[in-house]
């Protein structure tokens, strides 16, 4: 991190902060919920968690059945209890924070989903029999909470996840200091032990085909690749060493961090003048990454601070980290010659009727590196080398209502950002749940007509 006149100082930690509930305290937060008649903290819910019967199970210091109704609508809840936006949804329509104290109930999820784990409350246990064979494509959290949602009902499930550890963004894009992967990696596992298999280091598309996967007898394929092509700038200079992709950027780290690559292979190193383009949560993570790298960091928006699409508290975070803030900002072009060495703007204004508008007046900065978090686009090398999966014109997999999820391909189904616009992890899961019930009533359909000679 750097003060005002540039000097670095020791970089923030990459360790997620230990704030969770102690026992005592989290019966104590339970015992706060009024247990309305009416639970909007439900309603605000994505997946529609059943809140109040989890949070009165702990109030009576039953973590284990707090646990096990929690399992009945998400298979990641230490993930869920630390990074889905809950100050605009579970929490923010708690009756009790229009008061100001609403009830924790991210941080209660936390703390059960944390406790189950290590006293092994619960025991998860695969089928003795199976009722269908399903492979899921990718392994982030669309594609985690159909495993684990089909496993439950019986179904024998293969994950294929292209790299060497399963977990997609939830590993490989999300920082330490929000989640730990250890904690991942905990969810994971409980998801084997329901009887999921994970085969890594499979590229499906140019390593082995839907075509192929359908003839190893599986009954549906799931599609839950995600968006991973990034989008970029069209300015001059886009292509110049030093311009680099968000999601490039906080892989490396993340490797880096494992031991997997060299750290010097982090593009960002001690000192460096970092410009993020974009002010959602990636962004956001991102310069908070790079802070962390020992870089003096700044966010670089076209628009005001009341707009940005990044939680309230993680721009907070940010701002307390010693990220820097550049409003109003239209990045024009990317300066240097065979490097990068600065980036251009327009200042922009907002006019009478309140519309952002270009002023003409250009400012230059210096950089050593510009990271662009402005979005992802689902990539092809699936839909490529198949037929009968049709996309929009974004690249967006097309998908229909009955059965739910299903592509224009029999049997093949989509969900999460490789159908919608990037999302929170929590609105994966909301369309993931509802395809895995898509998934089975299109396998049920299948067997019936099977054993009726169709």
């Amino acid at each position: 991190m750097a003060d005002d006149n540039g000097k670095v100082n020791t970089p923030l930690s990459f360790d997620e902060p230990d704030d969770s509930f102690t026992p005592r305290a989290a019966i104590a937060e339970a015992k706060r919920c009024l247990n309305c008649k009416n639970p909007v903290c439900r309603t605000g819910c994505p997946i529609e968690h059943e809140i109040p019967q989890f949070i009165a199970a702990l109030a009576k210091g039953n973590v284990g059945e707090a646990s096990t109704i929690i399992a009945r609508r998400s298979n990641l809840p230490a993930v869920c209890g630390r990074v889905c936006p809950h100050e605009k949804q579970c929490e923010g329509a708690c009756i009790l924070a229009k008061k100001g104290n609403g009830i924790r109930i991210g941080k209660l999820e936390q703390f059960i989903a944390d406790f189950d784990s290590e006293m092994e409350l619960t025991a998860h246990t695969p089928p003795s029999k199976f009722v269908g064979k399903v492979a899921v494509i990718g392994s982030g959290p669309a594609g985690l909470t159909v495993a684990g949602d089909l496993a439950k009902a019986s179904y024998e499930v293969t994950v294929f996840e292209s790299q060497a550890e399963p977990g997609g963004v939830l590993v490989y894009g999300i920082p330490d200091f929000r989640l730990k992967k250890d904690v991942v990696r905990r969810e994971i596992r409980r998801i084997e032990r329901l009887g999921v298999k994970f085969n890594t280091d499979i590229l499906v598309g140019p390593d082995i085909t839907v075509d192929e996967i359908f003839a190893e007898g599986y009954d549906a394929i799931f599609i839950g690749t995600g968006t991973a092509l990034p989008r970029t700038l069209d300015v001059p200079g886009r292509d110049l060493p030093g311009v680099l992709q968000a999601s490039y950027f906080l892989q490396m780290v993340a490797l880096a961090r494992a031991d997997n690559v060299d750290r010097r292979e982090v593009p960002v190193q001690l000192g460096d003048r970092v410009f993020v383009i974009g002010a959602g949560n990636v962004g956001m993570d991102a310069a908070r990454t790079a802070i962390r790298l020992g870089a003096r960091a700044s966010v670089v928006y076209h628009r005001t601070e009341k707009e940005i699409t990044a939680l309230l508290s993680e721009y907070q975070q940010a701002r307390e980290e010693g990220v820097e803030f550049i409003w109003l900002a239209s990045t024009k072009q990317f300066l240097g010659q065979n490097k990068l060495t600065g980036l251009e703007y327009e200042v922009m204004e907002i006019d009478n009727d309140k519309e952002i508008r270009g002023t003409g007046r250009l400012e230059t900065i210096n950089a050593d590196k510009v990271i662009l978090a402005i979005g992802q686009r689902p990539a092809a090398r699936i839909v490529s080398t198949t037929t009968g999966i049709q996309v929009n014109e974004k690249g967006y997999v097309i998908t229909k209502d009955r059965p739910y999820g299903m592509t224009t391909r029999r049997g093949v189904f989509a969900g999460g950002d490789v159908v919608h616009e990037p999302a929170t992890v929590v609105l994966a899961m909301k369309e993931a749940k509802k395809v895995a019930q898509g998934i089975a009533l299109y396998i049920e359909a299948k067997k019936l007509l099977e054993e009726c000679g169709e």
